[in-house]
């Protein structure tokens, strides 16, 4: 798919160029074309008119910066049979027969201009009542400089496809990644969402069977426990996905207001207090009171307890868990450090991506991996910025909010 995605971007760019192209050089060749055909016909004016002070010199035109001299000839006609060459420079009068056949095809056309194609020649003709003058000029030259003209555009054209060609392609996929990448998101999201749906499914269908086969007066009631605690998970595991989902729709249906950050992280932190004492890791806070930003508050209590909770699952058991919140001129900067084993700097920019967590070194804890892809995303929704730092001291969750103006 996305191969042929590269494919018709590529072909479009190529059609859009080419098309420009042909338009550009069109324009180019019929402006030289007409310029060219106008210095001609000026140069047939000048012959017919001025021969005698033309006799000295070669007439030209100015094709771009050059003068290209013309050969020519004027011929006056009296009556009907007799022709007389009155000037010129052209080579080929010596054969009387071609001067004839050439006077008889421009008296035959009727026309006080035109061209006389078989001999590359184009004439003006002007009357004077006792005998015509024709001037005749040699086209061939035009021909040619046009022909080398064309030949210079097309050569520059074809060079300028190729070099197009291969900035095509390359902008293809530079222009194809995001697609490529939220494809891979993507499948990457099913194939995770069916692992976790899976288990609580398979335990689910596993403690049913075993009901409705168990006799009514001796099912075990842990069997239905089994079944509830289960649903609950699948309950919670779909809630966090339709959060992902509407993240994704880059539609804001939150109203925002203003919201004291102090006071939502005091709150959370009251709220995790017991449940971090219960796992053996106090914690503590330092809070700047007067942090106010703007924002949807519960989605941001929502980041502020993701982290914590994240903080209580993965620090070291006995080891204290820290919250601060501090104020800069512009930004609110909320801190989450727990102690434990540092994590790789590989891992870090991955710790956002969906249902991925760290490797075993970290330990196995509950949950779907989707906690802190929420919080990222509702960072991102508030105009922030949320990282993980980790060293061998501690690993520190920083979420960055701009402050109220």
């Amino acid at each position: 798919m996305i191969r042929k995605l590269r494919l018709k971007f590529v072909a479009v760019c190529m059609l859009l160029v080419t098309a420009v192209l042909m338009v550009v050089f069109a324009s180019v060749y019929t402006s030289a074309r007409h310029n060219i055909l106008e210095n001609s016909r000026s140069l047939l004016q000048r012959v017919i008119t001025e021969d005698a002070s033309m006799a000295a010199g070669r007439p030209g035109i100015d094709i771009g910066s050059q003068h290209v001299q013309l050969p020519y000839f004027t011929v006056e006609v009296w009556g009907g049979n007799t022709a007389y060459v009155t000037g010129g420079t052209y080579s080929n009068l010596e054969d009387t027969q071609t001067l004839q056949t050439i006077l008889n095809t421009c008296l035959s056309q009727n026309k006080n201009e035109g061209i006389i194609p078989d001999y590359d020649l184009r004439y003006l003709r002007q009357s004077n009542g006792l005998f015509q003058r024709i001037a005749f000029v040699d086209m061939s030259m035009e021909q040619a400089t046009l022909q080398d003209l064309m030949r210079s555009y097309l050569q520059i054209g074809l060079a300028a496809l190729v070099l197009l060609l291969g900035v095509s392609v390359l902008l293809s996929y530079w222009a194809t990644n995001p697609v490529e990448k939220a494809l891979r998101q993507q499948r990457q999201f099913l194939s995770d969402a069916s692992h976790e749906l899976k288990t609580p499914l398979t335990v689910i269908l596993s403690n049913a069977e075993l009901l409705s086969a168990a006799p009514l007066d001796t099912r075990p009631a842990r069997w239905a426990d089994n079944i509830q605690q289960e649903s609950q998970q699948m309950k919670h595991l779909v809630e966090e996905m339709l959060t992902l989902a509407r993240a994704d729709n880059t539609v804001r249906t939150s109203v925002f207001t203003d919201v004291a950050l102090s006071d939502l992280a005091t709150d959370c932190a009251l709220l995790f207090e017991p449940v971090a004492f219960e796992a053996g890791k106090p914690l503590s806070y330092e809070i700047t009171a007067g942090a106010v930003v703007v924002g949807d508050g519960d989605k941001l209590k929502q980041v502020v307890s993701i982290l914590l909770d994240n903080a209580i699952k993965y620090g070291d058991d006995g080891k204290p868990i820290f919250l601060r919140l501090q104020k800069t001129e512009k930004t609110a900067r909320l801190q989450v450090i727990n102690q434990g084993p540092p994590i790789p700097p590989e891992q870090l920019g991955r710790l956002f991506e969906r249902f991925y967590r760290a490797d075993a070194s970290r330990g196995e804890k509950s949950g779907f991996g989707l906690g802190l892809a929420i919080a990222s995303n509702i960072a991102a929704e508030h105009k922030g910025t949320l990282r993980a730092e980790s060293d061998d001291a501690s690993t520190r969750f920083i979420l960055t909010l701009p402050l109220k103006k």
